[in-house]
């Protein structure tokens, strides 16, 4: 798969799942503007890797291995049991739906880099990072100016 195809779909997936994540923030849900943004992402990896290794297969006249493949899907579900462990309720508030997500998106890096296609672990990486740095930081901004909107539209008088 050409790089371009394959930043094109990334960049894709970081947009669809930002948008969702933005209308989340803004109705004040758990799963906010980063984590929507992670798993959107983390997803397009994982998918992004097995059409490689089939396309790679094709290419080189030999069968596809779905052994691969299936050693793939067993890791997009084992990382979610993992990822299940840092994530803590606190009364009616929930922790840890980030660093889950950044679990998920990592194990999806793990197996980019596992099939030897660095270059596209190193976009998904920045992609990642890009996430829980700008987004994370926009997400709190959002969170912020919606509460001082919602502040100012409150009527204290009696």
């Amino acid at each position: 798969m050409p790089l371009e195809v394959f930043l094109n779909r990334l960049l894709c997936a970081l947009v669809a799942g930002t948008a969702i994540g933005l209308e989340r923030q803004l109705r004040k849900r758990n799963a906010g503007l980063a984590v929507n943004a992670l798993v959107a992402v983390g997803a397009c990896i994982f998918i992004l890797i097995s059409e490689s290794v089939i396309a790679t297969a094709i290419q080189s006249g030999g069968p596809v291995n779905n052994d691969n493949l299936r050693v793939l899907s067993q890791v997009v579900t084992g990382i979610g049991f993992l990822g299940a462990g840092v994530i803590m309720k606190n009364g009616l508030t929930i922790h840890g739906l980030n660093s889950a997500a950044t679990i998920w998106c990592s194990a999806a890096v793990g197996c980019l880099c596992g099939y030897g296609m660095w270059r596209y672990a190193a976009i998904s990486v920045a992609v990642i990072l890009f996430i829980n740095w700008i987004i994370k930081n926009f997400e709190i901004f959002v969170e912020k100016r919606h509460q001082d909107n919602q502040d100012s539209n409150t009527d204290d008088t009696p």
